[in-house]
C-alpha cells in the first residue's frame, strides 16, 4: 500500500509491504528510501516501530492515533512529532477517499498525560479536524481534533485528569 504522509508541513511518500513471513515485519520505503521495520502493538491503540541500522543499532518510534481521522502522534526519543495521513491511497478503495469518519468516534489520549483544557461540553456542535481537549505529554501540549461533524455526546474527563494512552476524552456522534 502506498499513501502520502505529512510531517513537519513536508509531504513524504511512503510504501507499506510485507516482508517475508514472520508477523509483524514490513518494507517500508520512504521517498524511495527502503527499510525493514518490526512493528508491535503497544496498548489499545499505539504501534512501536523499530528501525533497525547498518551499525547493529536500532531506534524505535511510537505511533499512536490522535483523535481525528488521519491524524497521528509519532514520538521518536521523546519528541513528539504530529503525523498527517492524506487519503490519496493507491491498493484501497474509499468513496470519500478515507478522510471523514462515521458513527459514532472517540477521540482518545495518544499517550499518557494529563488534560489541560477540554474545549467542548456535551451537546456541542463540532465541525471536522475542530479542537476539542488539550493533552500535556512529555512536557509538550497536544491538541486533539474532532474526527467528525457532529454533537459531543460525552466527556468523560475534566481539567487536571491523568490520563492513560487509549483513555477516551470525548465521544462525537
Amino acid at each position: 500500500m502506498t499513501f502520502e504522509i505529512e510531517v513537519g508541513g513536508r509531504t513524504r511518500t511512503v510504501s507499506v509491504e510485507r516482508a517475508g513471513t514472520e508477523p509483524g515485519r514490513f518494507r517500508v520505503s520512504l521517498d524511495g528510501i527502503t527499510t525493514v521495520v518490526d512493528a508491535q502493538r503497544f496498548g489499545e491503540f499505539g504501534i512501536s516501530l523499530l528501525f533497525p541500522d547498518s551499525n547493529c543499532q536500532s531506534s524505535t518510534v511510537h505511533l499512536a492515533p490522535s483523535g481525528a481521522s488521519g491524524e497521528w502522534l509519532a514520538v521518536h526519543n521523546g519528541h513528539p512529532v504530529p503525523v498527517s495521513i492524506n487519503g490519496r491511497r493507491t491498493g484501497r478503495s474509499h468513496g470519500d477517499g478515507g478522510t471523514t469518519a462515521h458513527g459514532v468516534q472517540k477521540v482518545v489520549a495518544p499517550m499518557p498525560g494529563r488534560v489541560i483544557r477540554v474545549l467542548v461540553s456535551a451537546g456541542d456542535t463540532v465541525v471536522a479536524r475542530q479542537p476539542v481537549v488539550v493533552v500535556e505529554a512529555m512536557k509538550m501540549e497536544n491538541e486533539l481534533r474532532s474526527p467528525k461533524a457532529g454533537t459531543v455526546k460525552e466527556v468523560p474527563v475534566t481539567p487536571g485528569t491523568s490520563v492513560d494512552a487509549g483513555r477516551v476524552l470525548v465521544v462525537i456522534e
